[in-house]
């Protein structure tokens, strides 16, 4: 019962046009009103927003320096030019490499991927990435999901007759290398209309002018749409705009016609059968494809996505599997050896931020283990260890906290970093993290607001059980897929009561299974509540209390709403 729960009434105005759109759409006004939230104020706008169509896709030529991109690229197939696709270790990177190498192998053979070692060569741009280029004879590589900073390593790649165009999305410096072409909707100088396209994303954008300028045509573009949700889902982009088309239209290929690798990883998975959702990649099949990365090379993840014998991609999927199981012990005991070290920290309770440093952790799981105090504790977390001589880490934030603009506040300490607003990875020398943590503190404490310091929970609406039925369930699937920018919606209802049959359930007693009324009706509804056994007692007092929660279809009973109830708290 620690959360702060915020929730802003409609005004009179708001529901008088939450009520006038869900009646032009036939759906609950409640329901109007979550689409006025996302800026959705007409029925046209609904139809859009509910069944987003490939046609409304942005013209990919609108990205700055695709003209180039592409004329580089028809150039290199024409001339018979060795091409070489290079992108980062994670979801994202190895997705985008198997997507812009399936696609072109179609059409043109003299090709091969590269993938960075990380504990070998780091992130990004590799000098031994380039050398092996020129040993192989390449021309030209593709690097995807990094590149935007690597402005040395493509110098010294043009200085031995290689061509680079990047396709990044990570926020660039004021220098940008001096490559063919750079691709990246967050440049300084872009005009293009979805500046948050995953780096997947942008190599399919890639994919898309390549395709429109040698006439070929537009579906031969859809099978690789599944690469593209894994990566939208994964690197938690904004599902809105161009990303919700190619997130629903991604999905709607992954449910229906996944490539063989997928397929084998969603059989490993436990997900055969199952219609899979944004959650399901999040926390299934992304991190299997991240753990080859973390634990071995993100290689093998390539190697996977591009099989085409399904017999074996089940082989490597397993192999992938073990290396997830790896990862999960490794994120287990160093997340308790970091929480051991945070709660021994004497100013702990005035200090805004967590940056920890062990030169003996593992470079794969420093990600995950700050993204779990940034969780813990509700503060930007920076987590380092040592790698080739150097302090190398990864930084995780709290909602609504521009990370990334607090690392690059300390640029000078640093060799090297990038990122995003709320994940960044940094490198610097062992004996700078003193002043480093001097001077991120100093950083976050100044700029940091008070509501982001703390548990909170963001209610969309309020509702009342009367209202929750299969029809407006089914109404709220239309919302999918959920994720930054259309959160799934959370609702609270007050001055609810345990029917009495509530009781503690899972294999440590942890969870609670609740049957529950309210005291507008007689309507029963039942819900779970994970992890919140403790609050068991209270609801067996018989006394009100107030829920929040989101509405699930029961996964034991088909057409079967069930609440999944995310806190409780004493009625008011």
């Amino acid at each position: 019962m620690s959360n702060k729960w915020i929730y802003q009434t409609p005004g009179r105005e708001t529901i008088g046009e939450a009520t006038k759109l869900a009646e032009e759409l036939g759906i609950h006004p409640v329901l109007g009103n979550l689409l006025l939230q996302r800026g959705i104020k007409d029925s046209a706008a609904a139809k859009s927003f509910f069944r987003p169509q490939l046609h409304d896709l942005h013209d990919p030529f609108l990205m700055k320096d695709m003209d180039k991109a592409v004329r580089r690229l028809n150039k290199a197939i024409g001339k018979k030019e060795r091409i070489l696709i290079y992108g980062d270790y994670d979801v994202d990177g190895t997705t985008a490499v198997s997507l812009v190498y399936k696609y072109l192998q179609q059409y043109y053979s003299n090709i091969d991927y590269y993938i960075p070692d990380r504990y070998d060569e780091g992130y990004g741009v590799s000098k031994k990435g380039i050398d092996y280029a020129a040993e192989t004879n390449v021309k030209l590589i593709i690097v995807l999901d990094c590149g935007i900073k690597a402005v040395e390593k493509i110098a010294y790649a043009k200085s031995i007759g290689i061509d680079f165009i990047i396709c990044d999305h990570h926020v660039p410096d004021d220098v940008l290398p001096d490559a063919a072409a750079i691709l990246n909707p967050k440049r300084y100088d872009s005009t293009y209309p979805c500046s948050d396209l995953s780096g997947c994303g942008v190599g399919f954008k890639f994919m898309q002018a390549f395709a429109k300028d040698n006439g070929l045509a537009f579906n031969t573009l859809i099978p690789l749409l599944d690469l593209v949700a894994v990566s939208i889902a994964s690197d938690i982009v904004p599902i809105m705009g161009e990303n919700r088309i190619l997130a629903f239209h991604g999905l709607r290929q992954l449910n229906s016609n996944p490539s063989t690798g997928l397929k084998a990883i969603v059989e490993v998975c436990g997900l055969k059968g199952k219609e899979l959702t944004i959650s399901d990649i999040i926390f299934k099949i992304g991190p299997r494809i991240n753990a080859s990365g973390r634990i071995q090379n993100g290689k093998e993840s390539v190697d996977l996505l591009t099989e085409k014998n399904y017999e074996a991609a089940l082989e490597k999927s397993r192999q992938i599997n073990e290396y997830n199981e790896t990862r999960k012990d490794l994120d287990k005991s160093m997340t308790e050896e970091a929480n051991r070290i945070v709660d021994s920290l004497k100013d702990l309770s005035s200090r805004k931020t967590i940056v920890i440093y062990n030169p003996e952790w593992h470079k794969g799981v420093i990600g995950i283990v700050a993204s779990r105090l940034t969780e813990i504790y509700y503060r930007p977390a920076v987590v380092l260890t040592k790698t080739n001589e150097f302090a190398t880490g990864s930084a995780r934030s709290v909602s609504g906290f521009d990370v990334y603009k607090a690392i690059e506040h300390c640029k000078d300490l640093l060799e090297n970093f990038g990122g995003h607003t709320y994940a960044a990875g940094l490198t610097m020398k062992a004996e700078n993290v003193e002043e480093f943590t001097r001077r991120f503190e100093d950083f976050v404490s100044n700029n940091i607001m008070p509501e982001q310091t703390g548990a909170t929970i963001n209610i969309d609406s309020e509702l009342q059980f009367k209202d929750i039925s299969m029809k407006f369930y089914n109404d709220l699937k239309k919302f999918n897929p959920f994720g930054p920018g259309n959160n799934k919606p959370l609702f609270m209802t007050r001055n609810v009561y345990d029917y009495g049959t509530s009781r503690v359930v899972g294999r440590d007693q942890e969870h609670i299974k609740m049957e529950l009324v309210d005291n507008k009706s007689n309507k029963i509804i039942n819900g779970i509540a994970f992890g919140q056994s403790s609050q068991v007692r209270y609801i067996k007092t018989k006394s009100s209390f107030d829920i929040c929660y989101t509405i699930e279809e029961n996964s034991h009973k088909r057409n079967e709403i069930q609440l999944q109830i995310e806190d409780i708290r004493p009625s008011s």
